[in-house]
């Protein structure tokens, strides 16, 4: 008995789940979404060894689900605004201590968050107060400071970088011919422009392993600021199948990088010495504030120190932006419609 003929709709379902298909894989260059948390600013230690500490009190209400902005102050203003933020001064020590608070200018230059010196003021600086200059603090206490931030009317688009500083230590005098400081403070990312605040986001480029000089296992990825707002990377990578199986991590980003709108940069995350080679599956998630992403690739560690080892598979969404990305799926995609369209209509002479 004959087999019986394929009907039209059975190829145009085949087909179908074939066009579906390759869109899925073509779309799985996308990055996913995963967690990334900033650091917060430290204690740091005056000339007599005594420790002072600052942090932020509070935070707007719409950004409580970002993380950096409960650390800095983050926000986007019109011209014209005003925003207020309280910072809490802290005596971690069991002497009295005198502190002075002023801001400072910042920039962010090199893949760095870069302190001006002393008291460099820039435009930031010229729309900042501070409620009081000078705190007498008691040994273990705590103050709260008010900062106000004046956005004058005619300011220009863009974003502005600064620093609430907490300062104590000695000046020099006729005993000490260098002045000693220690000082502490919470960074400032004002950005400034009528309308919305503009998007905060990146892409995770090429990734690599490599070995330290000290033999410790690296790795190493390539991210790029494709949003219009300073990026502070942070993130955490996970080995999996590994030798014999092996899982290992999380292991912390290396803090530190900070990308302003446009730029590239290197992110590095320190291994366990004692790592094998491999091959191994990499999974490396970064963010900064709301913006989110995860890569994967297949890695092996090299022998040698100082050296860069091999990738011989890797998925995530590189250098290119995603609207690069949509475009070459949505290429895919009529490609394969042109195709279905050509079958079917083979297959209708045929009949």
């Amino acid at each position: 008995m004959p087999e019986p003929a394929e009907r039209p709709g059975g190829v145009r379902r085949s087909w179908a789940l074939l066009l579906v298909l390759a869109v899925v894989q073509a779309l799985g260059v996308l990055p996913a979404a995963a967690d990334g948390v900033p650091g917060t600013p430290s204690p740091g230690p005056d000339a007599a060894g005594r420790t002072i500490g600052i942090r932020l009190l509070d935070a707007p209400e719409d950004r409580r689900d970002d993380p950096r902005a409960q650390a800095y102050v983050v926000d986007h203003l019109a011209p014209g605004a005003v925003i207020e933020r309280r910072v809490e001064v802290s005596n971690e020590s069991s002497a009295p201590m005198h502190v002075t608070l002023y801001a400072g200018a910042a920039a962010v230059a090199n893949g760095e968050f870069a302190f001006a010196p002393e008291r460099t003021p820039n435009e930031l600086t010229g729309w900042t107060s501070l409620d009081t200059t000078e705190l007498d603090l008691a040994p273990s206490a705590t103050a709260p400071v008010r900062a106000t931030v004046r956005v004058p009317a005619n300011a220009s688009a863009g974003e502005r970088y600064g620093v609430i500083w907490a300062q104590t230590g000695a000046a020099a005098d006729r005993a000490h011919q260098l002045a000693v400081v220690g000082r502490v403070g919470v960074r400032m990312y004002l950005d400034v422009g009528p309308g919305g605040e503009p998007p905060t986001d990146f892409t995770i480029g090429r990734l690599w392993p490599a070995r330290a000089r000290d033999g410790r296992a690296e790795v190493h990825a390539r991210v790029h600021n494709t949003g219009g707002r300073a990026l502070d990377v942070g993130g955490a990578l996970s080995l999996l199948d590994g030798p014999g199986g092996l899982r290992a991590g999380p292991f912390p980003v290396k803090a530190g990088t900070t990308l302003a709108p446009g730029d590239a940069g290197e992110v590095t995350v320190p291994l366990d010495p004692g790592l094998p080679d491999g091959p191994w599956t990499v999974e490396l998630t970064l963010g900064s504030g709301p913006a989110e992403h995860t890569t994967r690739a297949t890695v092996t560690f090299p022998r040698t120190p100082g050296g860069a080892g091999s990738v011989t598979a890797s998925a995530g969404a590189g250098d290119l932006p995603g609207p690069v990305v949509v475009g070459f799926s949505a290429l895919v995609l009529a490609a394969l419609c042109l195709l279905l369209l050509r079958h079917l209509r083979r297959h209708r002479r045929r009949r």
